[in-house]
């Protein structure tokens, strides 16, 4: 999804709390975090693990009620390289390439998905016209959405571009509407979540709606609507107010509503996903609409990418069904 700047993302909040106090720096993070405790050592002799804002000793003691500062490291993973991946080009001139990216894509190279990447196939298409600010890993990549979610995306060509689209993101100036079949009936047509989200306290790999502490989530405001409703399930028009990651997965969750097919906040288990299971793989969500300012031209562009098919042959099913 349009979801996060990737320097943003890599820079993680803790808070300690009074029954962390007189633990070492390098097992809290390890606790807190997916690195192992040698590798916060790690990050603790470079610098990169700040308590209060002050660098400490990987021995350093924890007092409760500080803020630790992680700055995450990079994914250690060479250069991406191009390859003939075919791309669904929505828009494209010198300055942006605006793609819709098929589900199950993951947008660049990471631990485990070293090729086949969205940016793989951006290399080969666009050759040397992307921007650098990325790095050797993320060319042109301004913000990123999940594997299992497809649709539409922008990718800068130039360091002008990038940082335009940047700033604009980051002022919530590019609009971003995505369609998802959520789980339940909707008592009301239309609604706003607006609850902070940051690491989940225990499972490291997912998001969570966390209100009491500040320091270890940040403010994320979705907007929805219902476009159609099918009993037990609701096709909902999702409008993102700011760009955090898993928000609309996370804030459907948290309101009763998770997402068909989305077994990691609450979906994935219901008679009709185990009927349907050839259709159903991972969340049905889809970034079906795209506002923003052209870097260059400052004129707005509206882009708009069909529903995949599998999406349409799930809301057909629900339609028969609910008749």
């Amino acid at each position: 999804m349009l979801e996060y700047s990737d320097m943003t993302d890599r820079i993680e909040d803790l808070a300690s709390d009074s029954f962390d106090v007189g633990k070492r720096i390098d097992a809290f993070v390890a606790e807190r975090t997916e690195l192992t405790r040698s590798a916060a050592a790690r990050l603790i002799d470079e610098g990169s693990i700040l308590v209060g804002g002050k660098t400490v000793a990987k021995n350093y003691k924890l007092r409760g009620g500080e803020v630790v500062s992680v700055t995450l490291p990079e994914p250690d993973v060479s250069e991406a390289k191009p390859e003939n991946i075919p791309l669904d080009v929505v828009y494209e001139d010198s300055d942006i390439i605006v793609v819709n990216k098929p589900k199950g894509m993951v947008v660049h190279p990471a631990p485990g998905n070293p090729d086949g990447t969205l940016v793989n196939a951006l290399l080969y298409h666009c050759r040397d016209s992307l921007s650098g600010i990325g790095g050797v890993v993320r060319p042109g990549i301004v913000h990123r959405i999940d594997k299992d979610t497809g649709g539409l995306l922008v990718v800068a060509k130039n360091d002008a571009a990038h940082a335009f689209l940047a700033d604009e993101i980051k002022e919530h100036k590019v609009s971003r509407i995505y369609y998802a079949i959520a789980m339940g009936n909707f008592r009301e047509d239309s609604g706003t979540v607006d609850a902070p989200i940051g690491r989940h306290p225990v499972d490291r790999k997912k998001m969570a709606v966390i209100r009491s502490d500040t320091a270890r989530s940040r403010r994320a405001v979705t907007h929805w609507q219902v476009v159609e409703r099918f009993g037990g399930f609701t096709l909902v028009r999702c409008e993102l107010e700011t760009g955090r990651t898993h928000q609309i997965r996370v804030h459907m969750a948290s309101i009763g509503h998770p997402l068909l097919g989305d077994a990691v906040y609450g979906g994935g288990s219901t008679a009709f996903e185990k009927k349907h299971k050839s259709l159903v793989s991972g969340q049905c969500l889809f970034a079906k609409e795209l506002r923003l300012t052209h870097p260059r031209t400052r004129e707005e562009l509206i882009l708009q990418a069909e529903l995949p098919e599998y999406f349409e042959r799930l809301l057909a099913i629900l339609r028969t069904e609910n008749q």
